[in-house]
């Protein structure tokens, strides 16, 4: 995953932009239900609001098939929060009766730094929209994830380069019982990332979140801490999937985690862009490959000491 490309899918279908204004005439569009549609419009210099183009996008396609939308770009995004966006799709949602995923923020760095992105409350978003299955948002700025419920949601990912940690304990304190995928990208303090463990120990209890199977917690510089945590946390046990991946995790924090409960059971450890010793990479390998586990152990970097490590994303 990274923030230097658009999605390229969404909920298994492949990405396929809305055409501006001056090309939908011309444009062949896709049946409605086979894509994922990419709505958005330029950050810096567009003669149309976000709100125009969705818009536009609501005649021009059989919005009863509709099954992913992917919102891109919304004007100044890296100045205006995309409240107007939220309110257009909310009204929309008697017309989107079949749309089961929805990822809200897919600016790429060119269009807009991770942590510029202005953000604001989704809690509007996902509870008006009770018939999505998965949600995602990119950008930390601003963010309120306040009063989140929502019955039938089964994956939510929140991807920024320094997350507050007032949004990491309303996520821990929404109310998702179907939740089966969690992906959280805390970041780094100098993008506003202040989560510590005890932040943390709703998802490490799972005792909101009966249904989890994937866990992530990732992008992170206290990833060494995190793993320790998961050592002992009583959701582990459950996971399929377990993922520390992009952020600063070294040989003691993966030392805390082989000494705890054992991983066996997960069908995948994903460590990808860390800073273990090739050790350390070879203990994690013998313990959990014999046992069908499949990890992830590419990236490696290097760093002089523990304050020059530095996680996969952060401006």
């Amino acid at each position: 995953m990274t923030v230097s490309t658009h999605l390229q899918e969404l909920d298994g279908l492949p990405a396929f932009d809305f055409p501006v204004a001056e090309a939908e005439a011309e444009a062949k569009l896709p049946d409605a239900g086979s894509v994922a549609w990419r709505v958005s419009v330029d950050a810096y210099d567009s003669e149309e609001e976000w709100e125009s183009a969705f818009a536009r996008f609501l005649k021009a396609v059989d919005t009863a098939e509709v099954r992913a939308l992917i919102v891109g770009a919304w004007s100044e995004a890296y100045d205006s929060p995309p409240d107007g966006a939220i309110a257009a799709i909310v009204a929309a949602g008697d017309q989107l009766p079949s749309l089961r995923a929805l990822f809200f923020g897919d600016i790429t760095f060119e269009e807009c730094e991770i942590s510029w992105i202005n953000q604001t409350a989704m809690a509007p978003l996902i509870n008006g929209l009770p018939q999505l299955r998965s949600f995602g948002v990119r950008g930390g700025q601003d963010l309120n994830m306040t009063g989140i419920t929502h019955e039938r949601l089964r994956s939510l990912t929140v991807e920024t380069g320094g997350l507050d940690a007032d949004v990491v304990r309303n996520i821990g304190a929404a109310d998702l019982p179907a939740l089966e995928h969690l992906d959280i990208w805390l970041g780094v303090s100098w993008y506003g990332a202040n989560t510590i463990v005890a932040d943390l120990d709703p998802f490490l209890t799972g005792a909101r979140l009966p249904a989890l199977k994937s866990l992530a917690l990732r992008n992170s510089e206290i990833q060494d801490d995190i793993a320790a945590a998961l050592a002992g946390a009583p959701v582990v046990a459950r996971l399929e999937t377990l993922d520390l991946s992009m952020g600063t995790l070294g040989d003691e924090g993966a030392e805390a985690l082989l000494g705890g409960q054992p991983l066996t059971h997960l069908k995948k450890l994903d460590l990808h862009h860390h800073y273990l010793s090739e050790p350390m990479r070879e203990r994690i390998r013998a313990t959990l490959e014999p046992a069908g586990v499949v990890v992830d152990l590419s990236e490696c970097e290097s760093a002089r000491d523990d304050e020059s490590r530095y996680t996969a994303v952060a401006e």
